[in-house]
């Protein structure tokens, strides 16, 4: 199962919205296939494993490990539950059961109906941890939420505006923390900021310093202010959703405006990332915008660094606490990352 796991892990960022599953096949003992999860649409793990088999006449004395349950119904592909029968490979042995409605034990009657014999629950834990964003989605009914921000020594995020010069970020953190950060946006689905944070740094919010692909950016503007020329709207690395109560914004190509009322926003940008299938979530900021988030008790864990800097004055850092789960220095930089102790994953 270990092996599973790793092979899932090369879908990070890459398969949204389905989960990252990975399959080992054995005979005596052993590894004779083995694949996993490309890309949604793509050959689901098992269907890899199974063609990666050279000799097929083997399947019928092998056992298949696979990160997730089998799928048990007809989407983009067939069935692997299906092909695993039509193999006649005799074991599966299951990581942790799928939460998804269409599946939910389905696979796996499927396949026992059929006269195969299913062990399920190893790992568990570490097949949850792997797709916590594909169960947060399906069992929360909203994305997994990773709140993120860089403070001063003494405690602020951004200087007083009477210390800036210009309209762009004010780099708390060094750049090695920085380029951690864009690879954080090539394993996440979607990145949020404020109007006043737009406003302020006039951020990209692109992964344009790691190879891999942007995250959408997510724009919560109630009134519509920031302008379209912002780099926010720059579609070159990904599209852009406004979240606004400007009822006179309209989408263009990608730009997608999503119009909400005032009252209970977070409910219905929650609704809004769920309709457009978001798994997962990036929030950056502003400091509000944070906040809210916590204070709602929505999130699931917050990345914080804190560099050397020191402003004096400016806009404090968000009140937050919870469980630390680790915590590093990368140069002069300080990464603490906590875990919400509010959470549970079989929730």
């Amino acid at each position: 199962m270990q092996r599973c796991l790793q092979l899932a892990k090369n879908a990070l960022g890459n398969c949204y919205p389905n989960p990252m599953v990975g399959s080992v096949i054995v005979h005596n003992g052993k590894i004779i296939g083995e694949g996993w999860h490309q890309k949604a649409g793509e050959g689901h793990a098992e269907v890899n494993a199974i063609a990666s088999v050279k000799d097929k006449s083997l399947l019928t004395e092998s056992t298949l490990y696979v990160n997730l349950e089998p799928c048990s119904h007809f989407g983009k592909t067939p069935p692997c539950s299906d092909l695993i029968i039509k193999h006649k490979i005799p074991k599966v042995v299951i990581g942790i059961i799928d939460s998804h409605s269409k599946v939910c034990g389905a696979g796996i009657l499927k396949l026992q109906n059929a006269g195969v014999e299913v062990k399920v629950g190893v790992l568990e834990s570490e097949c949850y941890e792997l797709n916590k964003r594909f169960f947060t989605f399906h069992n929360k009914n909203r994305p997994y939420i990773i709140l993120k921000w860089a403070e001063s020594r003494d405690g602020f995020i951004a200087p007083d505006k009477s210390q800036r010069e210009k309209i762009e970020p004010v780099w708390i953190s060094n750049p090695i923390s920085r380029q951690l950060v864009h690879k954080w946006r090539t394993e996440e689905q979607a990145i949020l900021i404020g109007t006043n944070t737009a406003l302020d740094d006039n951020p990209s919010l692109s992964a344009r310093d790691y190879k891999g692909k942007s995250p959408i950016k997510i724009l919560l503007d109630r009134q519509g202010i920031v302008a379209s020329t912002a780099a926010i709207f720059d579609s070159a690395f990904a599209k852009t959703i406004v979240i606004t109560q400007n009822m006179d914004m309209i989408s263009v190509e990608g730009t997608i405006v999503e119009t909400v009322t005032s009252e209970d926003l977070l409910s219905q940008l929650l609704a809004i990332l769920r309709k457009h299938n978001i798994l997962s979530l990036i929030v950056e900021g502003g400091k509000h915008t944070l906040q809210t988030f916590i204070d709602l008790d929505l999130w699931d864990e917050a990345r914080i660094f804190e560099g050397q800097l020191e402003f004096s004055k400016g806009i404090n850092a968000p009140n937050i606490s919870g469980k630390l789960k680790y915590s590093e220095n990368i140069l002069s930089d300080k990464l603490s990352v906590i875990l919400n102790s509010n959470q549970s994953w079989k929730k």
